[in-house]
């Protein structure tokens, strides 16, 4: 794709849209940006800029004038696939993407990307370093902290390992990662996603340009995810088949890494001494005998009984966050009756203390909290040694948090000053 010269307009100022605005520039092409905040929101992501001088911004609001006099669109994975700035491109013929899709049409390498409602950043981390413990220079990026545009030019990579959520597949048209991994599916993201069919639809995306020559790892315990198999061209590969008893995080790994001939043993070397991602089981420390744990990326109900289940009791569980629309509680319940001694609900969003009361009344004892600071004085009040305090929200951070990084940070603060 040729970038010379052309307008390319990127929908919002965030990590992968700046990004996406230095591709631009990179490639010489004219990069503007348009974003709904006001400046003094977006002034800290601005200098993220190789050359803020030759970048045209908007903010405060889309006007359909700056919008329109562009050449392509470029939306960033905030941006909802029929938000008004890309309806008003689309009618005025201009080609809209995402910024997974505008980074691919620039990759020369192969493309791992892994996709799924839990489990996808653990699941990038550890293949990168299996891959990178056979000899190969593995690049990861995407969703999990580095956009793909910011490194999709890169000359010393072998291997793309790309997280890909589902607000990126929807606007993809020619993604075609060569192993393509959909590691489950539950309910998530209805707040977006009108039904969960929407959503299953978004995540097939990730192999509707996939060849023969191409692979596709699936969850053989899932069944929606396992009736692919029969529907894809690309090679199926199935990992957690019945009777495997490890994690299926580590099952879709060695999947992975079957095809590219790392050997079962250097990945379970690579599994022995991987500490685990940020945010995810995150043991900040112990004082008076308590350890305080951060899992700020369970932002599913199934991720926080994930978290419950590696855990022993008693724990002290802060839960709680902005609404993403209906979520199902069932497995965490049996696991909260039998670890969980106190529930702070910590939240501004009355309708998710309201879901998280109607589920947990009766099994837990409740408290409400819409601070992050005092829902930690409160659990550390309330804790005895042997006990741990766990942040792990089950929603998703927008309440009070600009991501699950920033709430997963702000809590590790509070902590490590008591």
């Amino acid at each position: 794709m040729e970038l010379k010269g052309k307008k390319v307009t990127i929908i919002g100022a965030a990590k992968s849209g700046i990004a996406a605005a230095n591709l631009v520039q990179v490639l010489g092409g004219l990069a503007r940006i348009s974003d709904n905040q006001p400046l003094e929101k977006i002034e800290k992501a601005l200098v993220g800029l190789k050359d803020r001088r030759c970048v045209e911004i908007e903010f405060g609001g889309h006007t359909k004038e700056f919008v329109t006099a562009s050449d392509l669109i470029v939306a960033s994975p905030g941006v909802w696939k029929d938000a008004p700035p890309l309806e008003w491109a689309r009618a005025a013929g201009i080609p809209v993407m995402g910024e997974i899709e505008f980074a691919w049409r620039f990759c020369k390498k192969p493309v791992v990307a892994v996709t799924g409602s839990n489990g996808k950043t653990t699941t990038v981390t550890l293949i990168t370093r299996i891959l990178e413990a056979s000899g190969k220079r593995a690049c990861l990026c995407g969703n999990v902290g580095t956009p793909f545009s910011a490194r999709v030019l890169e000359p010393d990579v072998d291997i793309f390992v790309v997280e890909i959520s589902s607000f990126q597949l929807e606007l993809c048209e020619t993604f075609r990662p060569y192993v393509a991994v959909l590691l489950n599916f539950s309910k998530n993201h209805l707040d977006r996603h009108p039904t969960m069919q929407d959503y299953f639809d978004a995540k097939k995306r990730l192999f509707m340009n996939q060849t023969p020559g191409d692979f596709a790892v699936l969850n053989d315990r899932d069944e929606l995810v396992r009736s692919l198999g029969t529907k894809l061209c690309s090679q199926v590969r199935f990992f957690n088949k019945p009777g495997e008893s490890v994690n299926p995080d580590h099952l879709a790994v060695l999947e992975v890494g079957k095809i590219f001939g790392v050997s079962e043993t250097a990945a379970q070397n690579v599994f022995d001494t991987f500490p685990g991602v940020e945010h995810r089981t995150e043991k900040v420390r112990v004082l008076d005998g308590v350890t305080y744990i951060n899992d700020s990326k369970a932002t599913t109900a199934e991720s926080g009984a994930w978290a419950l289940s590696l855990l022993p009791g008693p724990i002290i569980m802060i839960a709680g966050g902005h609404d993403k629309g209906e979520i199902d509680f069932s497995a965490v319940i049996p696991l909260a009756r039998q670890k969980v001694k106190k529930m702070i609900v910590l939240t501004r969003e009355d309708i998710v203390r309201q879901k998280l009361h109607k589920a947990f009344e009766g099994v837990v004892p409740l408290e409400d909290q819409t601070d992050m600071a005092e829902a930690v004085r409160s659990a550390r009040a309330q804790a005895s040694s042997g006990d741990r305090v766990l942040l792990t929200p089950m929603f998703a951070s927008f309440d009070m948090f600009s991501n699950f990084e920033h709430r997963g940070q702000v809590f590790k603060e509070i902590v490590t000053g008591l």
